[in-house]
């Protein structure tokens, strides 16, 4: 099986064998931007209707990169080092702009682990804020960085 396939000879999906790989310091960074009305974003920033809203997303956030091996198929589990979520609120933009990092040292990245959590972060966003308003957006859940293994440093583009 090559290195990046997943599709074993009889056409089926696998885990891939991280077995042989060199276990380094590994590291990921993704974000979201969740979009609402400014006033929306006031009541992020001084709590909604159900409470501490970033508070909240960023526990959600750090439980679901624990989880992610439960959540993606054939993503292999890993046990953290490391899990943060930082948020910036732009209150009259009503932007809200989430990033999270994970880290381990291992055989296999932690770039789902990143995203997972900046993706249930923001998930958790909405649903703190719904009842004010429906229509919040969750924009672009992308990888921004990620570092260790084989491959190296990466870093998005702008």
């Amino acid at each position: 099986m090559s290195g990046l396939s997943h599709i074993g000879d009889d056409g089926q999906a696998r885990m891939v064998d991280v077995g042989d790989k060199d276990t380094t310091d590994r590291s990921a960074t993704a974000r979201a931007t969740v979009t609402m009305l400014p006033a929306t974003a006031e009541l992020v920033n001084s709590g909604g209707p159900k409470g501490e809203v970033l508070a909240t997303a960023r526990i959600a956030g750090i439980q679901a990169a624990k989880r992610t091996a439960e959540l993606i198929p054939l993503c292999h589990p890993l046990g953290l080092d490391h899990v943060d979520i930082t948020s910036e609120l732009d209150i009259s933009s009503g932007t809200l702009l989430l990033e999270a990092t994970a880290r381990t040292r291992g055989r296999t990245g932690v770039e789902m682990e990143a995203m997972t959590a900046v993706s249930v972060a923001a998930l958790t966003v909405y649903d703190m804020v719904k009842a004010a308003q429906r229509d919040v957006t969750i924009g672009a859940i992308e990888l921004v960085y990620k570092s260790g293994g084989k491959s190296g440093t990466w870093r998005r583009d702008g």
